[in-house]
């Protein structure tokens, strides 16, 4: 698929033949598997595959075929082409339009599962029918989907750039500085903050460079440059145990094609061609 994936506000979208259905079950996504081709379910298909879910969600369009996501109450039967994989490792195989759609569905359905009772009163929730949110029928209290900003940022220091290996990092991958922003505080200060908690370094001259939503569960990722200041290399030792100044040249394991860090990665080095 070489179309755009674009979030439609209509709630009201009844689902037909050939439509697409992001299904999870257990933190997984189920995929189709056809030859080399990882391909997302339709609806016929998980009629054949008699998957019971509760909600459908719709999330948007890819091109001429709307998208929909379910969560499945019951596990189910896998026919041979068919495999639940873990959302991080679907985004390694798939187009990006088709990430973020799955990305989508993972955080409204992740809102859905968490927002089945009033927060204020303790009330079951129902869906509300004119706009994607919860509404209390007890209160009235109305709950939207749960966005968490966060940044991450690129600290340049000439030709080099910061990269850190996080403590929860697998196969020794290393990454950028981020974390989520505070109640009360601006993304520059945010930005300021994170990387002296975390590396002990001081940073001049942020700015703004793209954002991109981060499905795991809920965040939007905000990204920036920044240039090194002053200070020595001193990591928290808690969550970030290792981290240093690397040339494109000299890159240890860095994050997939699909994440914003690897955008922002692959930006520094075309600046630096």
């Amino acid at each position: 698929m070489n179309n755009k994936f674009k979030i439609v506000s209509n709630t009201s979208k009844k689902s037909k033949a050939g439509d697409l259905y992001f299904t999870f079950f257990n933190g997984s996504i189920l995929a189709k598997k056809e030859g080399n081709t990882i391909n997302i379910p339709n609806l016929d298909e998980i009629k054949e595959l008699n998957i019971q879910y509760e909600n459908e969600f719709f999330l948007g369009k890819i091109g001429t075929y709307a998208c929909f996501g379910i969560e499945a109450s019951l596990k189910f039967n896998l026919s041979e082409n068919y495999k639940l994989i873990p959302l991080y490792e679907f985004g390694e195989s798939i187009d990006e339009e088709v990430f973020l759609a799955a990305g989508r569905a993972n955080q409204i359905l992740n809102w859905d599962r968490t927002h089945r009772f009033c927060g204020k009163c303790g009330s079951k929730t129902e869906n509300k029918k004119d706009e994607l949110a919860k509404v209390c029928p007890s209160c009235n209290n109305v709950m939207y989907p749960v966005i968490c900003p966060a940044i991450i940022v690129a600290v340049t220091k000439g030709d080099k750039i910061l990269l850190a290996h996080n403590r929860g990092f697998k196969n020794n991958r290393y990454s950028l500085i981020a974390g989520f922003v505070e109640a009360g505080e601006d993304l520059k200060s945010t930005v300021k903050r994170e990387v002296f908690e975390e590396v002990g370094i001081k940073i001049k001259n942020i700015k703004f460079h793209m954002s991109s939503p981060w499905s795991f569960p809920n965040s939007l990722m905000i990204g920036f440059f920044a240039e090194y200041e002053s200070g020595e290399i001193n990591v928290d030792g808690n969550e970030i145990v290792h981290a240093d100044w690397f040339t494109k040249e000299s890159f240890p394991n860095i994050p997939q094609k699909f994440t914003l860090a690897r955008k922002i990665i692959d930006e520094f080095i075309e600046r630096n061609k």
